[in-house]
């Protein structure tokens, strides 16, 4: 008897995408759209829902963002396509499971976990990952029964300056009655109309020119009612360094930033009783407590250097001061985490690949029919 190469109509290829978020629908969408190519996906997830980050982490306030699921309907409403939801590889499945029953498997995980700073005093109450917080005005199942204590806190230090950490900031500064006109989860709405939060400092290792938020989330704080966005002359102040930088390499959003941080800086304080505060070139270097719970945010100053690729790094000066807080919220990036039977990358907390084919570990050898996609691949960038 004679087998048949799968991918003909009598014997499509069978895939299994193990994920649903973004990376995972592109990922069918494309194998749909492979010319000559029949192709029937099974579509696995660890939560009952699709989506992934779209669902469960584009803030409430940024409904346009989520259209982008219409997208992923028409994938799914493919008569190729099947949907299993809470479903864990590792937990309810293994990867041998599904290599005795799938063609090719495409990991599409993301990254599921986050970052710590490394520093003293993380352990101490007050003490978030903005993925928490994040999932927990999201509705994540895994966060619902997170408590913030919202009510007892005034000041509050968001660590980092990309957009998750712009997200953090809008949502507790923002107007609860405006938050609830969006999908906001119930039991965070509640929390957040009882809230005491006065004033968020937001803390970036880099220099203004280098922050990773874009324009418009940094314009939407600014645009905050009842808020100023406070941005201190010699913060916004560019060294030589970051001027040549953005001359010759920095992107027209970076060049965007620093020019609106610079006519920020000139606004003063506001008369708003709500502040947020951009701070540059400080890295937290130990979190303070008193009863348990933390106090103080211990800072170091830092100057930007070349490095070897020519890009500015940030440098401690041995100059330290403290920001008085009653919470901390840090947002220094995503991680992956491993699954039992896929290759995994420690150090970098990525599947170990060669252009999307998964090694079995970093320069091994491709494991036949393995793939990875999206940041689980390249890391929680885009």
């Amino acid at each position: 008897m004679v087998e048949t190469s799968p991918g003909i109509s009598s014997r499509p290829l069978r895939v299994a995408v193990v994920g649903s978020g973004p990376s995972g629908f592109y990922a069918a969408e494309a194998l749909f759209k492979t010319e000559g190519l029949s192709v029937c996906v099974d579509m696995f997830d660890r939560l009952p829902t699709p989506y992934g980050l779209v669902r469960g982490g584009v803030a409430p306030d940024h409904q346009k963002i989520k259209g982008v699921t219409r997208v992923y309907e028409k994938i799914a409403a493919h008569e190729g396509f099947r949907f299993f939801g809470n479903v864990e590889l590792g937990r309810d499945l293994q990867v041998e499971d599904l290599t005795a029953c799938y063609d090719q498997i495409v990991y599409a995980v993301g990254n599921e976990s986050d970052r710590s700073m490394g520093i003293p005093g993380e352990e101490l109450g007050g003490v978030y990952s903005a993925t928490e917080f994040v999932g927990w005005y999201n509705g994540h199942p895994a966060f619902c029964d997170r408590q913030f204590d919202l009510s007892e806190a005034t000041r509050v230090a968001v660590i980092g300056n990309g957009n998750v950490a712009m997200d953090v900031t809008r949502v507790l500064l923002q107007n609860p009655e405006t938050l609830a006109e969006t999908d906001i989860s119930d039991h965070a709405l509640t929390q957040l109309r009882s809230s005491s939060v006065k004033e968020v400092v937001l803390l970036g290792r880099r220099g203004p020119a280098q922050a990773a938020f874009s324009p418009k989330e940094i314009k939407e704080i600014a645009e905050l009612e009842g808020c100023d966005l406070v941005v201190e002359p010699s913060d916004a102040k560019l060294d030589e360094l970051s001027v040549r930088w953005l001359a010759e390499k920095g992107s027209r959003a970076a060049q965007r930033n620093a020019d609106f941080l610079t006519e920020q800086s000139t606004k003063g304080e506001g008369e708003s009783d709500r502040k947020v505060r951009c701070r540059f070139l400080v890295s937290p270097v130990e979190l303070q407590g008193e009863g348990g719970g933390v106090c103080r945010v211990r800072i170091e100053r830092s100057e930007l250097y070349e490095d070897d690729r020519g890009t500015p790094r940030p440098r401690g000066l041995d100059q330290f001061d403290e920001e008085e807080v009653q919470l901390v919220f840090r947002a220094v990036g995503y991680r992956g985490v491993p699954i039992a039977g896929v290759p995994f990358n420690e150090d970098w907390g990525t599947i170990p690949h060669a252009e999307g084919r998964v090694l079995t570990c970093e320069g091994g050898e491709p494991c036949p029919g393995h793939y990875v996609v999206g940041w689980a691949k390249r890391g929680p960038t885009g």
